[in-house]
């Protein structure tokens, strides 16, 4: 989908003020000689957080009033952008999704952000306070940001948040006697290459849902500890042939009923499109262990919409009470 960019602020001609810098919202462009959408990271990310709660409430209108996206720069809500460069690179954003009702960013109560420890590779483990081990079969996950503000180059420098359910279904900090453990939640920043990587357990598949990882990603370590500064949530999907093998190994016994009534076309999240940008692509096996990898294009020039989904496919949302007890099995 295009994006539609205002034309930078000037003087009007003939004015002894026209040879000025453009400037577009009170702010001079770095790149005078450049459109709006093309003036570098740095000024698309100040233009994100500076507008984001102006941006969000002009999307709730739009969106009822029936208009289908609009760009960043003129207060964006698409969370599609262009879908072709000269060199192949993938230029398709990730589709912003849900985050579920146990996120564990200070949205809807329990926040893992604000803890230190938080930043950490090996997500198994509770920190702090708490002190139970996931069990399960042994997972890597790899995520790749890339940057399509800027051609798709990797989003180097980016905090990436991800959480997932345990082998039993249980999301720490929400889950009956979880509430103070925050195992399988962690953040890594991004290196050169725009990777970013943790070692955890598969997920287990429970009721309603196809088996899914989500993740958050922020435009710095600094930023974590607001969840409305998220410039992409999403969730990754997970390839069928590694969930059956794994669910057939022990202490995961109630996934292969659950996994019996779902699939990735009637999953409420993956479902509109069969999770194609999504899926995870999935090397080893059960003794040795998983590694699951994922390329999330990411545009900070369009207005993030993901998040909470009030009455929403997992029972609740960010910023609503969430659900009681465990995820349904």
């Amino acid at each position: 989908m295009n994006h539609r960019h205002p034309t930078p602020e000037s003087s009007a001609p003939g004015s002894h003020e026209h040879n000025r810098t453009p400037t577009y919202e009170g702010r001079p462009l770095p790149r005078p000689d450049d459109e709006v959408q093309d003036q570098g990271l740095a000024f698309d990310i100040t233009t994100v957080l500076n507008r984001r709660v102006l941006n969000r409430r002009r999307v709730l209108g739009l969106f009822g009033a029936g208009s289908a996206a609009v760009g960043l720069a003129a207060c964006g809500a698409s969370s599609v952008a262009s879908t072709t460069t000269g060199n192949g690179t993938a230029t398709e954003e990730i589709p912003d999704e849900t985050a579920g009702p146990y996120p564990g960013d200070g949205s809807n109560g329990p926040d893992a952000l604000e803890q230190s420890g938080i930043v950490r590779s090996d997500i198994r483990s509770s920190f702090g306070t708490g002190s139970a081990t996931a069990e399960g079969v042994p997972m890597t996950l790899e995520l790749t940001i890339t940057d399509l503000a800027n051609g798709g180059v990797p989003f180097a420098g980016v905090a990436v948040y991800v959480w997932h359910c345990d082998a039993g279904g249980n999301y720490s900090m929400y889950s009956t006697g979880l509430e103070n453990e925050n195992y399988l939640r962690g953040v890594q920043i991004t290196d050169t290459d725009g990777r970013a990587r943790w070692t955890s357990i598969f997920p287990a598949c429970y009721s309603g849902r196809w088996p899914h990882i989500h993740f958050e990603v922020y435009p710095d370590q600094a930023s974590i500890t607001d969840s409305t500064n998220a410039i992409a949530t999403s969730q990754v999907a997970l390839p069928e042939e590694a969930c059956r093998a794994v669910y057939a190994t022990a202490g995961y016994e109630q996934s292969i009923k659950t996994m019996s009534g779902v699939s990735l076309d009637s999953d409420n999240v993956f479902g509109d499109d069969g999770g194609a940008l999504q899926l995870g692509t999935v090397s080893g096996d059960v003794t040795a262990g998983y590694a699951v990898a994922l390329t999330v294009p990411v545009d900070v020039r369009t207005e993030p919409t993901g998040g909470g989904m009030p009455g929403g496919d997992e029972g609740g949302g960010p910023g609503e009470t969430p659900p009681s007890g465990q995820p349904p099995q």
